[in-house]
């Protein structure tokens, strides 16, 4: 492996470490509601789900897997909206998008 590659997975990695760790150990109670930082703050959790729901999702649109994706989508939104529980919307999601991926194979 390159040594400037593995240098920037460590500078990446300790980015994001960071980026995840430090929120959750600093005392944000003093911050002002409106201020910029809290508004940032507050925006990050969006803003990174809609990544890594692009991310996940363009290489299943390149590749051919509308479907699934569509189906296993729809169930996490509509679970969600219907329970408020992420889990129960993601593991539903999860599973709706296998058997639909499973029942595409057995018909082609």
């Amino acid at each position: 492996m390159r040594a400037d590659l593995l240098i920037l997975a460590l500078v990446v990695g300790a980015c994001t470490w960071a980026f995840r760790f430090f929120p959750t150990r600093a005392d944000l109670s003093a911050l002002p509601a409106g201020g910029w930082l809290s508004r940032f703050l507050a925006a990050t959790g969006p803003a990174a789900i809609a990544t890594l729901f692009t991310a996940s999702a363009l290489p299943l649109l390149q590749g051919g897997a509308p479907l699934q994706l569509a189906a296993g989508t729809a169930t996490v939104v509509g679970l969600f909206l219907a329970t408020r529980s992420v889990v129960v919307a993601t593991l539903a999601g999860g599973l709706v998008y296998g058997l639909v991926f499973a029942a595409i194979k057995v018909m082609v």
